[in-house]
């Protein structure tokens, strides 16, 4: 097991454009190009902003609470002219190209093949996850694996593929580049692709291709095969502490034990930082906007750093965990700011207000924690995650009959669960551990795990999908919402009934955006849309 290290600092983005004649020479500049590949994960049209509460990913978990966003993807109010989803599209497409253009050039300079394979690889990978991003939340879409001819229109004239080819090409991309790149040990940085970023997020890809709307057969067997590599490298494991894995994220140290991949941010977007910092904590933090003094001398920004928090949990997520997990209390904050004292206040039964917890300002090492820009790392992948794929692979897998493989489902689930409990993860509990009950009771225990271990990674509306599950879910906490009494005025309460009654069976997958197709004509709009 690798101990946390510290983040070393990331290297500004690239200029988007150099003329690709003059460019490719030598292993800095390849490094130079990959750094492009990799900025596209940190945009603020992904990962840095937008996708942190503002796209309507927690589904059923948690809801958008920030006025700004009324009337667009952030609660479920979706058009195809949302800027949003057209920008969400086009810096993918444009993280793609960039992909494109490296492996284009990959043979150009003279490098020892080492070097060559781990910079080819990661770009293989980087380009599959792009495709991967897109493909799960549009479906059919173009695939374009080479860099189109310069002043060729028709060469952008690209027709949408069919998903499953799209998620055939995603694997063979990410196994093509698995040997390629380095050890999760020999790298030390789950900032970068290892060969265990690659397996786990392999698993994921098979699981989602496995379920709908694709429903491959043989693909849970796939999704445990993958998962197992990773098991397999002996470099994983979980943190025996919930709340300290989160610490490494917040203060910008590495997990590499737990983490796989994460998103990457630097610095509070000042200075020499300024491309390099995220919304981490801003967006999906605990509320705090106060900006009067308090009695220590501090204002509430100053103290605890600033959020709008608009991530908030639903009273079904809060109500799936149970007592003794102390998970819950982490993942939602039971407290909010008093910004006349400054003090935490418990929030008691009050369910719809609690905002996300995972990526606390507070703990934040800045010295200003005052802006809309953080240094926090945000989670792609996690080893928790492998051990519940792998346990999945086998609970929905129709054709695996292994009584052993499925007690060692059981054990990886209540390893996760033991650890949310403050438990040595290796001792069986009578208080954290399921009982054996069969796999279709364990599969419909993993869908309540995933929820309670992974809550606000921006995993729950995806895995809803492919479990069928999404408008079953969406309805039910409509339900909810809508019992919620008229005598309620608070704004959150609003919000979670335009939230869930905005949402239709429809919003399983993004329209095509409307400049997308007016300038790719052979584009075909989504059904509904």
């Amino acid at each position: 097991m690798l101990s946390a290290t510290s983040c070393s600092l990331l290297d500004t983005e690239p200029q988007d454009f150099v003329t690709p004649s003059l460019y490719y020479t030598n292993e800095t500049e390849m490094n130079t190009a990959l750094n492009g590949v990799y900025a596209t994960l940190a945009s603020t049209t992904l990962y840095a902003n937008n996708m942190l509460g503002r796209m309507g990913l927690s589904a059923d978990i948690g809801y958008e609470s920030y006025s700004s966003d009324y009337g667009t993807v952030g609660d479920y109010d979706v058009s195809p002219s949302d800027s949003k989803i057209l920008t969400y599209w086009r810096d993918l497409y444009n993280g793609i190209g960039r992909a494109n253009m490296l492996i284009k050039y990959i043979d150009k300079p003279e490098l020892d093949k080492a070097t060559r394979d781990n910079i080819y690889g990661q770009a293989l990978f980087l380009r599959a996850y792009y495709y991967f991003m897109l493909v799960v939340r549009f479906h059919n879409i173009p695939l374009i694996l080479t860099v189109p001819e310069d002043g060729n229109r028709e060469s952008v004239q690209i027709p949408q593929s069919d998903i499953r080819d799209v998620y055939l090409q995603i694997i063979k991309d990410m196994e093509e580049a698995a040997p390629l790149v380095r050890t999760a040990a020999e790298l030390n940085s789950p900032g970068r692709v290892s060969q265990s970023t690659v397996y786990g997020m392999l698993a994921r890809v098979a699981l989602n291709m496995a379920g709908y709307p694709v429903n491959e057969p043989g693909m849970y067997a796939k999704a445990k095969e993958y998962a197992q590599k990773v098991i397999d490298t002996g470099t994983h494991a979980l943190n025996p502490s919930y709340e300290n894995l989160f610490l490494t994220y917040i203060q910008d140290k590495y997990d590499v034990a737990e983490s796989l991949f994460e998103v990457e941010f630097w610095g509070n977007n000042e200075g020499t930082y300024t491309t390099v910092a995220g919304m981490v904590g801003r967006n999906n933090g605990i509320y705090c906007t106060g900006r009067t003094e308090l009695p220590d001398g501090q204002t509430l920004i100053e103290k605890y750093g600033y959020s709008i928090a608009t991530t908030r949990a639903t009273p079904y997520f809060y109500n799936l965990f149970e007592s003794g997990d102390l998970r819950r209390d982490w993942t939602i904050a039971p407290f909010n700011y008093n910004s006349t004292t400054g003090e935490k206040v418990d929030v008691g039964s009050n369910y719809w207000i609690r905002s996300c917890g995972k990526f606390r300002r507070e703990m934040d090492l800045s010295t200003d924690r005052t802006g809309n820009y953080t240094s926090i790392n945000f989670p792609l992948l996690r080893y928790a995650d492998v051990l519940l794929m792998w346990a999945e692979g086998v609970a929905a897998d129709p054709a695996n009959n292994d009584e052993a493989e499925l007690a060692q489902a059981y054990e990886y689930v209540n390893q996760v669960r033991r650890r949310g409990y403050g438990l040595d993860i290796h001792t069986p509990s009578d208080v954290a551990d399921l009982e054996p009950s069969g796999k279709s009771i364990l599969l419909d225990d993993i869908k309540e795990e995933r929820a309670r271990e992974l809550g606000f990674e921006l995993l729950r509306k995806d895995d809803l999908v492919r479990w069928g599950d999404f408008g079953k879910q969406m309805r039910y906490l409509k339900q909810l919402a809508n019992a919620i009494p008229s005598s309620y005025t608070s704004s959150y309460y609003a919000n979670a009934k335009r939230y869930y009654n905005s949402a239709t069976d429809r919003d399983e997958i993004w329209p095509i955006p409307t400049y997308e197709l007016g300038i790719n004509r052979r584009l075909v709009q989504n059904n509904g849309w």
